[in-house]
């Protein structure tokens, strides 16, 4: 996978099979923060549970780890492509909590006292499925796969009904679309939907609460 180096200094890559990069060129680091982490509100919790819908080179989590103040932060990483896991132990990207990403990218997961972080290699739309079995739920989502129209199967309301199964009656989705399919499918699914923040282009992103 070839480097590209976005408009605030942090690093993506590029899927040369999608045709698509995996941040945003305006900067990665900042999409992680201003569109996923900061307006979930990660530090309002004291425990929080937090699913990672196509985890990638780990930003969004790794800025949830940064963000976080409270006493436990629980991650679930979902990833179909293991290629992109390999590169995390190949970049140094500018979080404090980058470490714990690169252990995850190692081990698989990561657990002390304040932290569990566990990756999870497959199809997102069947382990979700497999998380509703389990009983798992969350109080945060973050979605994050390629674009509507190269990745359109998962952006249905089938995957959204399934999501919103695993999430809390209190819990939060944040993804960068403001597709207006995308949002038809989320409302379908049950979901209430608002803007989120505009970062790196006039479009807001979209929060969607269970």
């Amino acid at each position: 996978m070839e480097q590209y180096e976005t408009a605030d200094g942090s690093l993506t890559y590029i899927n040369e099979e999608v045709g698509e990069y995996y941040h945003s060129k305006t900067g990665a680091r900042e999409e992680a923060f201003e569109k996923y982490a900061k307006p979930t509100m990660i530090d309002r919790f004291n425990k929080v549970k937090i699913l990672d819908v196509c985890f990638g080179l780990g930003y969004n989590s790794a800025a949830a780890l940064d963000q976080f103040k409270g006493e436990h932060i629980s991650i679930v990483g979902l990833e179909a492509d293991p290629r992109i896991i390999e590169e995390i132990g190949n970049i140094k990207a500018p979080f404090l909590s980058w470490e714990y990403i690169q252990e995850v990218a190692r081990f698989g997961s990561y657990e002390d006292n304040e932290r569990l972080i566990e990756l999870i290699i497959g199809d997102a739309r069947e382990e979700v499925k497999n998380l509703i079995k389990k009983g798992e739920t969350f109080d945060v989502v973050f979605f994050d796969p390629f674009s509507p129209k190269k990745a359109p199967h998962m952006w249905t309301q089938e995957f959204f009904s399934d999501i919103r199964k695993v999430m809390k009656p209190t819990a939060i989705l944040a993804t960068y679309s403001c597709a207006s399919q995308v949002r038809a499918n989320l409302r379908a699914a049950g979901f209430k939907v608002r803007d989120g923040p505009s970062v790196g282009r006039r479009g807001p992103s979209t929060l969607a609460f269970a």
